[in-house]
């Protein structure tokens, strides 16, 4: 069984001010202060996104849903910066339907978000296009007046191309949850059905840090079956740590947003 008031005290011990506005968030259901959103709107361009680094120029999709994420944690997705943001992440898509960074990124952009890699492209499209979906259907559940209806449309369009019959994906194991909601909520309703079949195999291997961005990812949107979020809390709980918290991917720095993203998951 996951240790809920454990993982509260890990991160407000540990978290940083938005961190623990998200907890405050999960905890009671209350937007947060507006002094949390403005901390994650420092350094949003003029155009809507975020750049890559402090001294970037140039927009990036990858950095762009970063922040999108904060938002939502927080309430916020479709708060003024949100939509900002939302309304650059749709303009920025490509004429087939997908996302790329910028080819000036090339040289500092890791390897999901590297420009012109078939995998990086079908990452970040699947991720952009969670994150349209997910402002929409908070928008309107029937997702009957989106304001990115054609935009989700022509990405899961290309997205359905690159599932395999079998279910998997030729890129990065994150993208498979983001194309799940994308592509079930565009009503490719069997393929959405097969990537989360694959996924659930591969549960038992995924680390902790995967295993709750994929429930968060899936319960955003309402979609995941019992069998694969049950299966998520055992994963969850055979890996929470003695202090209350899970082990991110990029190291300890990353510990609290692991935490919070477990938490949301079950909450």
């Amino acid at each position: 069984m996951i240790d809920i008031d454990a993982a509260i005290g890990y991160v407000v011990a540990h978290g940083d001010p938005v961190e623990r506005a998200r907890l405050s968030h999960l905890r009671t259901g209350q937007p947060a202060p507006s002094e949390a959103v403005e901390r994650i709107a420092e350094g949003q361009m003029a155009a809507g996104g975020w750049s890559a680094s402090a001294e970037g120029g140039i927009p990036s999709i990858d950095a762009t849903c970063y922040r999108l994420a904060e938002l939502d944690g927080i309430g916020a997705l479709n708060s003024p910066v949100g939509v900002q943001a939302l309304q650059w992440l749709a303009a920025a898509q490509r004429g087939d339907g997908t996302w790329q960074e910028h080819e000036s990124l090339a040289d500092e952009a890791p390897a999901w978000a590297l420009p012109g890699d078939p995998e990086a492209t079908l990452y970040q499209t699947s991720v952009a296009g969670f994150w349209l979906t997910a402002a929409s259907v908070e928008i309107d559940p029937y997702q009957t007046r989106s304001p990115w209806s054609e935009v989700l449309r022509s990405a899961a369009g290309w997205v359905v191309t690159q599932i395999r019959p079998d279910g998997t994906w030729p890129s990065f194991l994150a993208a498979g949850w983001h194309a799940a909601v994308l592509l079930h909520q565009q009503q490719f309703y069997y393929e959405s059905a097969r990537v989360q079949q694959v996924l659930g195999d591969r549960l038992p291997d995924m680390s902790p840090a995967d295993v709750a961005s994929m429930a968060t990812a899936l319960r955003r949107v309402n979609l995941a079956d019992d069998w694969l979020l049950q299966s998520a809390r055992k994963r969850l709980a055979e890996t929470q740590r003695s202090d209350g918290g899970w082990d991110s991917n990029e190291g300890p720095l990353f510990d609290v947003n692991t935490t919070l993203t477990a938490l949301r998951a079950f909450r």
